[in-house]
């Protein structure tokens, strides 16, 4: 008599958008799914209650209920279903709520890629494979215990080595668990080194700004809320060249010929039509969409002048200069730091603030109270919990992992490969423990 043949796992979509629904279903029935499609969260209830389902993903964004609202129903109700989020990028708060009130295994912004959107569905599919075979397992060892310990030495140590096994399993999904929602607010680093994939030299560029825009407001004392916008808007301020040609990515401005230049000019535009949609980056649209403007009226695209200019766009544009003066950004000579610091000097009072060129000198002076207690190593040291003390870059300046990530088995062997198959040389920074060493 044959085997009986396990049915397929069953995953229910909910989303609003037709579109986005067919989208999903084409991408996940000819990988042996069964796939369920619901056009809103009470339509996604009905389905639960009607039909076994091993795994939500829901949009963020649906009218009468949310994902948030409507992950937090599975989660009371089916709290084995695992719960995935299709998110777009600017709902920080919303997806915020919704990791708190939820409690979903991950999240995944739109647009998607598919490989990625394939892979986190089959990692959630694992762990409720992974927790309910640890769930039965316990319950067996409960239930039959006086057997088990007649059993013979060799099968008891069997037993035990596979209950070791899932219970370390189980705290890594739980480290995992913890370690989205401290990573969530190191997302939009993530969508900066997407951007800086576009290539044109932009490695690096944007984190170097916005750690100098974010060090010099932070000297002038304008409070967390402007901080925290400068730092962000010195990430994204690059996102309107995304269309640009690949030629004019590398080339610099002063090379540029009459239509390039006119299309240069308009990347501040296009970068703040990209972020107005997302709610929670409506201000960092505005310092983007400033960010080239001057002092004295001369600059573009709105032509302010003296208070008009944003001071945000003011920081912004002082940190930004500094580093594109370095890169080759503006004109076809890389200058040094020094030059560089030369020209932002003066430029003030015409094209930057004077405030804001004087805390931007005292932030170049800025450096950590104290070294960082780590060392660095090579992707073949790297051990499952280890803690990475620095971001991760690719030699290409490409953010890999954010700082604070805990190493799992998965990605240290992930990371490993990557080494090999590039020939990369990494440094990976991890911390020392307590009372370790360099």
């Amino acid at each position: 008599m044959s085997a009986e043949v396990a049915a397929p796992p069953v995953i229910l979509f909910v989303d609003d958008e037709p579109s986005i629904l067919s989208s999903l279903r084409r991408l996940f029935r000819p990988q042996g799914y069964r796939v369920l499609l619901a056009d809103s969260g009470k339509a996604g209830l009905a389905m639960l209650e009607s039909e076994p389902v091993d795994l939500v993903v829901s949009d963020m964004r649906m009218p009468e209920m949310d994902g948030a609202a409507l992950l937090e129903q599975v989660r009371e109700r089916w709290p084995t279903v695992v719960r995935i989020l299709l998110t777009g990028y600017a709902d920080i708060g919303s997806t915020v709520a919704a990791i708190n009130r939820g409690q979903i295994h991950r999240y995944v912004a739109k647009p998607w890629d598919d490989r990625d959107l394939l892979m986190c569905v089959q990692d959630g599919l694992e762990r409720r494979r992974l927790e309910q075979e640890n769930r039965e397992l316990l319950q067996l060892t409960r239930s039959q215990n006086d057997e088990l310990q007649a059993l013979n030495a060799s099968l008891a140590a069997r037993v035990k080595a596979r209950t070791s096994e899932l219970e370390q399993v189980n705290a890594m999904l739980e480290t995992s668990f913890s370690q989205l929602q401290e990573n969530f607010l190191l997302s939009i680093n993530v969508f900066s080194g997407l951007i800086e994939l576009r290539g044109g030299g932009m490695a690096g560029y944007s984190r170097e700004v916005a750690d100098l825009a974010r060090r010099t407001a932070r000297r002038l004392n304008v409070g967390a809320a402007l901080e925290e916008d400068v730092y962000v808007a010195g990430l994204l301020h690059e996102v309107g060249k995304i269309g640009f040609p690949d030629a004019m990515l590398r080339k610099p401005v002063s090379a540029m010929a009459s239509d390039e230049l006119a299309l240069y000019r308009r990347h501040t535009l296009n970068g703040e039509a990209a972020l107005l949609p997302l709610g929670r980056l409506q201000r960092v649209a505005r310092l983007v969409r400033s960010h080239h403007e001057r002092i004295d009226g001369k600059g573009f695209p709105d032509a302010l002048q003296g208070d008009e200019v944003p001071l945000g766009a003011q920081i912004l544009s002082v940190a930004s200069d500094y580093y594109a003066a370095q890169s080759g950004r503006l004109s076809l000579k890389r200058h040094s730091a020094a030059e560089s610091y030369s020209l932002i000097l003066g430029g003030a009072g015409t094209r930057y603030g004077v405030d804001v060129v004087e805390a931007f000198k005292l932030a170049l002076q800025d450096e950590p109270t104290e070294k960082p207690r780590d060392r660095a190593l090579q992707a073949h040291e790297v051990m499952p919990g280890m803690v990475l003390s620095r971001d991760l870059l690719s030699p290409q300046g490409t953010l890999l992992l954010a700082a604070g990530y805990v190493f799992d088995v998965r990605v240290v062997r992930q990371l490993r490969e990557f080494a090999g198959r590039e020939g990369a040389k990494l440094n990976i920074f991890v911390k020392l423990p307590e009372g370790g060493s360099t």
